[in-house]
């Protein structure tokens, strides 16, 4: 499953590339920084587009409270089957020109699908990211058996 993003810091509201500035990574001298935001981090957070606002916002429930599953994904099938309408949760972009799985980088054009919902513990906003069974291309790519739900793109 894609366990991390990136967004290059020329596509982020310059208030948050200073909010996030340890997050930034650069490839090569010279070379354009991008913030990543890994699921690994002691606060794992994610890029998102909400009511036309940019926002970065918590990466799931990793820290097992409450009613909110302790992950931060979920499956495509499960989100149209209705599986979350009781937590309230609306459809989101997570903004990403990157996206890591398994230790893989690879290209993405639009971003990727989320869910949205309210921590009832701490009233906080936390996003889930959807997936879906991977392509045989994905899989042979990054060895895995998922992979994000890409906003009109398949990989």
């Amino acid at each position: 499953m894609c366990q991390g993003v990136a967004l290059l810091e020329s596509e982020m509201p310059w208030f948050l590339v200073e909010q996030h500035a340890r997050r930034i990574h650069r490839r090569g001298e010279g070379v354009e920084g991008e913030l990543r935001f890994l699921y690994r981090d002691a606060e794992p957070m994610l890029p998102i587009w909400h009511e036309g606002v940019w926002r970065v916002v918590r990466w799931g429930n990793r820290r097992r409270r409450g009613k909110l599953p302790p992950t931060g994904w979920t499956w495509k099938d499960t989100v149209e089957a209705g599986g979350w309408t009781s937590f309230g949760a609306e459809p989101v972009n997570i903004l990403c020109n990157l996206a890591m799985d398994k230790g893989v980088w690879f290209r993405v054009r639009q971003g990727i699908r989320g869910l949205l919902v309210r921590d009832e513990m701490d009233d906080e906003l936390c996003v889930y990211m959807i997936c879906e069974p991977a392509t045989r291309y994905y899989s042979i790519m990054t060895r895995s058996d998922r992979m994000p739900t890409l906003i009109q793109e398949v990989i």
